[in-house]
């Protein structure tokens, strides 16, 4: 039996390009909210943006909507990204979960709505839906939206300019070879290349998404998606990449345990004080670095981005993408304050200062001419002109069968699985799931 249809693929090179150009009010709120009458409502609103100017600007937007529609409090609970999806599970769980938060879509959105935990936004967001238009497509199930995406891009390698010129290495990596060459440079500069958050897995498993996009045709990975069937041999190529590649021993000492982003030693850390020459993680992590630097400029002007290099021979098209996004999404049992809110935090004015302060990549349209990092700037146009952006799998996958995957690749990464055991364990959950 097939899973719940829902569009886990992300067809951003068409879809984006067709957003709608509308321009909305950008009012904070209307009588349609509960608080309108007087009458006091609390949302509870949980996000990552959890320092610097990223948190400071979520706190004012949350102060902005209070003012614009009295009797409405937004209580407001700012954490670090991996410790939310912690409490986000268990707050599903126990049945006490925020009335609007961050939903990344695909799998775990359809298991989401199938246990009735998030709420059908269609007829009160329309409005809004229709302006973000092809972007939406990955938070609806079953032609019904259940999310409003604010960020979607593209992961890559971002890295140290500086650091690339002292070892002199004059342009960014375009294929696997040209990256093993780049990095024997740095080595020889005694610059360690590439740091990996191996310890939360997902920074690891990255690795082999990525390899899989280019090795698997895109109706293979379409077909995957949908009837959760690994026996294209693909996916083992995948695996043999990854293992060529672990093999040359790019990454940062301790790599199976650093950490994603938590403090200076995690690996946007080590980028981001120029202990590494590189690493590859999604849009967010200019914004991430910025909050973990002294000064609040990250990288700054030595901040640079490539694509995930091609594989020869690979069936994949190679400037397809690996990403997906973030939206905002409103919990079953929440009051209608709570859409308005989260239908704010789409206009223009809330995009408008979430591009320039470079959070994200903005899907409201009108808003992505603030971006200010060239490098974000950059990833736009990528964006925009891939020809297809795969979800992340273990979100297009959902929950049990994209966390057994993300184990195995990190046992992979320990040197402890095969690329064929990659293959079987993700497959026994998917049987598990049929």
């Amino acid at each position: 039996m097939m899973r719940t249809t829902v569009l886990r693929t992300l067809a951003l090179g068409a879809g984006i390009a067709l957003l709608a150009t509308a321009c909305s009010s950008g009012d904070a709120g209307d009588d349609s909210t509960d608080g309108a009458s007087g009458e006091a409502t609390t949302i509870t609103w949980w996000h990552n943006s959890n320092t610097g100017d990223g948190k400071d600007y979520y706190d004012k937007v949350a102060a902005d909507f209070e003012a614009a529609n009295p009797g409405v409090t937004v209580e407001v609970n700012a954490m670090q990204h991996e410790d939310m999806l912690t409490k986000l599970d268990a707050a599903f769980q126990s049945g006490d979960a925020p009335d609007v938060y961050m939903e990344r879509g695909g799998g775990e959105l359809a298991d989401h709505v199938e246990a009735g935990l998030t709420k059908d936004i269609s007829e009160a967001a329309a409005e809004t839906i229709e302006k973000i238009g092809g972007s939406v497509a990955g938070w609806q199930v079953d032609d019904k939206t259940y999310g409003l995406p604010f960020s979607v891009g593209v992961v890559g390698f971002w890295y140290n300019k500086a650091l690339f010129e002292q070892a002199g290495i004059t342009e960014p990596p375009t294929t696997w070879a040209e990256f093993e060459e780049a990095t024997d440079k740095l080595k020889a500069a005694g610059i360690e290349p590439v740091s990996v958050g191996a310890g939360d897995k997902w920074p690891a498993a990255h690795y082999w998404y990525y390899f899989a996009l280019r090795e698997c045709s895109q109706d293979v990975l379409t077909d995957a998606v949908q009837t959760l069937d690994f026996s294209d041999d693909c996916f083992v190529k995948a695996g043999e990449d990854l293992e060529a590649l672990i093999a040359t021993e790019p990454f940062n000492a301790g790599f199976l345990s650093t950490k994603a982003q938590e403090g200076a030693t995690s690996a946007s850390g080590l980028l981001a004080t120029g202990k590494v020459a590189m690493e590859m993680q999604g849009h967010w992590e200019p914004g991430v670095m910025q909050g973990l630097t002294e000064d609040g400029l990250g990288l700054g002007e030595n901040t640079g981005w490539f694509p995930f290099p091609a594989v020869e021979g690979g069936e994949g098209d190679p400037e397809a993408a690996l990403g997906g996004g973030d939206a905002w999404a409103v919990s079953q049992d929440a009051p209608d304050a709570a859409v308005d809110f989260a239908v704010y935090l789409l206009s223009d004015e809330v995009q408008k200062g979430f591009a320039e302060l470079d959070m994200g990549l903005p899907t409201n349209s009108t808003a992505s001419q603030y971006v200010s990092d060239p490098a974000l700037a950059e990833l736009l146009k990528i964006r925009d002109a891939a020809p297809y952006v795969q979800l992340y799998f273990d979100t297009a996958f959902g929950a049990s069968v994209g966390g057994a995957m993300n184990d195995e690749i990190a046992l992979a990464f320990a040197g402890q699985a095969t690329p064929q055991d990659i293959v079987d364990a993700t497959q026994a959950a998917a049987d598990a799931e049929k």
